[in-house]
């Protein structure tokens, strides 16, 4: 009789042990995750603020994907090219912005969206393809302050093309309200000072090397002067040497190779003269940047576009 109900007893601890070891699991088994907007979004803009911006664009898609009615898919979008840009991943950036201009012509987000794609092309040095993208912009705006915006981004576009002249007149068609802003006055001033920038005339040069080494004497380059003017001195001299001497072939090999390299000391110094005049623009340009250029950035404050205008002083 003791028998059974100790088999009794057993049997029921044993099911209270198989209760304990898989209640755990059933109560996991049974949690969800809810997905919430503003808790996605938040954690994709933490990605991004944070500069991890491959995971950030992640983040964004995983929140346009589950949320597409939310109000702020426009803003999770433009990000994603923004992502992409600070990420340096210039050709997918303008995609990523293309998209938003595609799907929202007409809004704030459009427009920042197409700003940003000029800025990606500037990036690669693509100019016209900045200025096509700009012009697009401006044959649309109305508003008096994006077109002066517009206006200046396309003078600096100018300068960096080295079309000073095209840059003074477009910077002179801001409108007189934003000169201040832009710190035109400043601007001017600097830009009237390319004028001293000294600068060699590449046919000059040229004129000069015909008595080698001379067109590189006057471009400042004073080692590859000596060396034009050896060489050709002695190859000069070994023609002459092998015709007294009777070695017509040899004479003739010797002005051969001197009549090219004589060539090439010309079109060296003109070349040398182009260098420099280059070299003086860009160290003028990188001055006119650190001294007085006015610098321009899309924002976003409460949903809203916004210019942040920002520059440096020198003293």
């Amino acid at each position: 009789m003791g028998f059974p109900r100790a088999k009794t007893v057993c049997i029921a601890a044993w099911l209270t042990c198989l209760v304990g070891i898989f209640a755990p699991c059933s109560s996991v088994a049974q949690t969800t995750v809810v997905l919430n907007a503003d808790t996605q979004f938040q954690f994709a803009e933490t990605y991004f603020n944070k500069g991890d911006f491959y995971r950030a664009v992640g983040e964004y898609e995983r929140f346009i994907h589950f949320f597409p009615q939310d109000p702020r898919v426009p803003t999770a979008m433009y990000q994603i090219g923004q992502a992409y840009f600070k990420g340096k991943r210039f050709a997918q950036a303008i995609e990523a912005f293309t998209v938003v201009t595609d799907r929202y012509p007409g809004t704030h987000h459009a427009l920042k969206a197409r700003l940003m794609i000029s800025e990606c092309y500037i990036v690669r040095k693509d100019f016209p393809a900045a200025l096509f993208v700009l012009d697009r912009v401006l044959s649309d705006a109305r508003d008096p302050d994006l077109r002066d915006q517009i206006f200046y981004r396309k003078g600096w576009i100018y300068l960096e093309t080295d079309e000073w002249e095209k840059a003074k007149e477009t910077f002179a068609k801001i409108s007189s309200k934003n000169r201040d802003t832009y710190r035109l006055k400043q601007l001017s001033d600097d830009l009237n000072k390319k004028a001293m920038v000294r600068s060699k005339k590449p046919g000059l040069a040229g004129a000069l090397a015909v008595l080698p080494g001379a067109g590189h004497l006057y471009c400042g380059r004073y080692q590859d002067a000596a060396i034009a003017f050896l060489l050709n001195g002695v190859m000069i001299a070994a023609a002459v040497e092998a015709f007294d001497n009777g070695n017509e072939a040899l004479g003739a090999l010797v002005t051969l190779f001197e009549i090219g390299f004589y060539a090439g000391n010309i079109y060296s110094a003109v070349n040398c003269a182009h260098k420099h005049n280059r070299k003086q623009s860009r160290d003028f340009l990188h001055y006119l940047k650190t001294h007085s250029r006015v610098r321009l950035s899309a924002t976003r404050k409460k949903a809203q576009p916004a210019v942040l205008l920002s520059y440096r002083l020198s003293f």
